[in-house]
């Protein structure tokens, strides 16, 4: 071949691998092949995308005959994903060039569905007949078929028990003994407004108590926290390392610690006085731009092989490779008693203790409202509010210590109020910053206050 011939004949293959990539097609020795794709945002750590992927590929091609690449976009927690969807959408309301959103608790998808934002597909009959549409009064996927639960996590407590034991700590079987006031700065918990299953926890203590007596419960638990991380990830890791001694964790958070250094140094609680099981969820994003893809991966998703990559070991023929396990509940009652002994996960179907019944539509309603005023009260005045707490703690007068509790625990607004505004006004920008200035005043006045009452 001339050198004329083979210049041309590189140029040709260039243009098909440069038309590829541009495309979504894949080239071999300049063949152009099809190549079909998939857009995810997840919250979800690299071991379910990885394992999620690869077998979806495979799956894929099993069933279409033609490859697919999946592209996931990582943008941190749950929350982070939703304002960047949220914020997407606002600028770009046809489609924000994404197919699917995959993971995160029901609030988010409730909020989605309610504007527009999600694209209804119901499964397949043979496949939806094996999801039970709700679990203790909690859907598991959406009426109109926008958003379905693709595991099941429960939010409760952790610590590390050979710790405990050597600093004579007391058990944690509930979310009130978190605010015992010996526990000063041995817990770990997350920031809501990162982290969605943080959000998740501080809603179940306010809808299990009520608005006043939770938020005063949030508020003695902040005042044991040694810090507020951004992601709930962080929690188990610096529980097993003994950074602190408890944390509110999401289930496989913990199961993942305890496959790794063994139940005997970490436990794991179901609280009984606000046991919570939450779907975790996905859904087709409203302008999808690989629309049949995506409702594959739905199906792919809720199939029986894909439940069993949360709840088989890593060592399993059907299980996932990531070392350590998924460790997440399936949202299939009936392949519990098909896997038995195999599964890593406690069945959430046949649990003793009856869950609360979670009102994910108040939760959706007063999202953002919630974590502002966590965040602001508890999280932004950290400093000042253990000062507070600590100085409570050595108070040795009881009538001076419960005045100064009194004044700890006082909010600024009431849930009727709270409510009210969350529906309303907290969508004007102006409006939240003065409000959010004003709870920081506020916070800084009530801690002082608290101080004062101790001497």
């Amino acid at each position: 071949m001339c050198k004329l011939h083979l210049i041309k004949y590189s140029i040709r293959i260039t243009l098909a691998t440069v038309c590829g990539i541009l495309l979504g097609f894949s080239t071999i020795s300049g063949i152009v092949y099809a190549q079909d794709q998939l857009i995810i945002i997840s919250p979800h750590h690299e071991g379910i995308e990885k394992e999620f992927a690869s077998n979806f590929e495979k799956w894929y091609e099993e069933k279409t005959g033609r490859s697919v690449k999946t592209n996931w976009r990582d943008l941190g927690g749950t929350s982070s994903n939703y304002r960047y969807i949220d914020s997407e959408f606002k600028r770009l309301p046809d489609g924000i060039g994404v197919d699917i959103f995959f993971g995160g608790g029901t609030d988010s998808y409730l909020r989605f569905a309610e504007n527009d934002l999600l694209t209804s597909y119901k499964l397949p009959e043979d496949k939806l007949i094996l999801i039970p549409p709700s679990y203790h009064g909690i859907p598991v996927y959406d009426s109109e078929y926008r958003w379905y639960g693709a595991a099941l996590s429960s939010f409760g407590i952790m610590y590390n028990e050979k710790l405990r034991q050597l600093r004579r700590l007391p058990v944690t079987n509930t979310w009130e003994d978190l605010g015992d006031i010996s526990l000063i700065g041995k817990i770990g918990a997350a920031d809501p407004r990162e982290s969605g299953s943080a959000h998740m926890m501080y809603e179940i203590i306010l809808q299990t108590r009520g608005w006043d007596n939770g938020f005063a419960l949030l508020t003695k638990i902040g005042g044991n926290v040694k810090n507020f991380s951004a992601g709930a990830n962080v929690i188990p890791r610096d529980v097993a390392a003994g950074q602190v001694i408890y944390g509110l964790a999401i289930d496989f958070y913990a199961y993942s610690q305890i496959a790794s250094v063994g139940s005997d140094t970490i436990k794991y609680v179901l609280p009984s006085d606000g046991a919570v099981v939450n779907p975790d969820s996905i859904a087709i994003l409203k302008g999808a731009p690989n629309i049949n893809v995506a409702q594959k991966f739905l199906e792919f998703v809720l199939s029986e092989n894909a439940q069993k990559l949360w709840m088989l070991r890593d060592s399993d023929p059907e299980g996932p490779e990531w070392k350590g396990g998924l460790n997440r509940a399936s949202v299939l009652p009936s392949l519990y008693d098909k896997l038995g002994d195999r599964c890593v996960v406690t069945n959430p179907f046949a649990l003793k203790i009856i869950p609360f019944p979670y009102d994910a539509n108040k939760g959706s309603t007063r999202w953002d409202i919630v974590n502002d005023l966590f965040g602001v009260l508890i999280i932004d005045s950290h400093k000042d509010l253990v000062t507070a707490w600590k100085a409570i703690q050595k108070c040795k007068d009881n009538s001076k210590r419960d005045a100064a509790i009194q004044a700890l625990i006082e909010m600024p607004l009431t849930e009727e109020e709270a409510m009210k505004i969350a529906e309303s006004d907290w969508k004007n920008p102006i409006f939240r910053n003065d409000k959010i200035k004003e709870w920081g005043q506020f916070a800084k006045q009530k801690f002082n206050k608290a101080i004062s009452l101790t001497r």
